[in-house]
């Protein structure tokens, strides 16, 4: 019997390796990792060490191995560009027309929120906040939504492990009080940001449905106080409903074509 296991070009196994840890939900350990793919674990050890010097690949505190920075940038990138963009543009834009304020997809990077996409409104006064701003994840309406979409012993533990920081009078820094945030945001699924970003600010955001798994990105809006209030964006929230409903079509057509 000829146990020698079939082996592949190291291109390959190494695309192997970042698209398996791109689809897990947790990090892999290296044996784990070895045996999903069929690689000996001294030679997945061997493309490790390849990898995590070149970001693609990183380790976590208990040696489990998870997609580095730069995997990441390379997904936004391709989220960015993609064929699909100007659609997802065409929904934004209408959806900006109805609310009559700026409008956006978020996702997570880390433990801050990247603008993906964004239309900005017609008004002579802007908040300034162009594609691919980073925004802690504590202080926006997308960060604190994107949070409910874990479980919740992993949403109190990367709480806990905060660092938060008063970015406004009402940024929420007791971490018990940011945790009664997320646990009625986790109820409505809809988040909110009441000036804790930038003063004279508000926001609110919505999930962009994922089938049976957890959202990963956030239909956004957000406006001048001296516009808008809270409640009156939150008042649009059917609207930017349909309009995630809409891009998770979408999303569907970028992962399945």
């Amino acid at each position: 019997m000829n146990n020698v296991k079939k082996k592949g070009s190291s291109v390959e196994r190494v695309l192997q390796i970042v698209e398996v840890l791109a689809k897990s939900a947790k990090p892999m350990g290296v044996i784990d990792l070895a045996e999903t793919l069929d690689i000996p674990v001294p030679s997945m050890y061997r493309l490790l060490n390849q990898l995590q010097p070149l970001q693609f690949v990183q380790l976590d505190l208990h040696g489990k191995v998870t997609c580095g920075k730069r995997t990441h940038d390379l997904a936004l990138d391709l989220w960015k560009n993609s064929p699909f963009k100007a659609e997802r543009l065409a929904i934004l834009q209408q959806l900006s027309a109805k609310i009559g304020e700026s409008v956006g997809i978020a996702v997570l990077q880390g433990l801050e929120v990247v603008y993906i996409d964004r239309v900005i409104s017609d008004w002579p006064v802007q908040i300034q906040l162009p594609t691919g701003t980073n925004i802690p994840i504590w202080a926006c309406a997308s960060g604190k939504l994107l949070l409910t979409q874990l479980a919740d012993n992993k949403c109190e533990r990367i709480v806990e492990k905060l660092s938060l920081q008063a970015l406004t009078t009402h940024t929420q820094t007791d971490k018990k009080q940011l945790m009664t945030s997320i646990a009625e945001v986790r109820k409505t699924q809809i988040g909110t940001d009441n000036e804790e970003f930038i003063p004279g600010m508000v926001a609110c955001a919505v999930p962009i449905p994922n089938g049976d798994q957890p959202a990963f990105a956030t239909v956004f809006t957000h406006s001048p106080t001296v516009r808008k209030s809270l409640d009156e964006l939150l008042s649009y929230v059917p609207v930017m409903k349909e309009a995630a409903n809409e891009l998770s079509v979408i999303f569907n057509q970028e992962y399945n074509e």
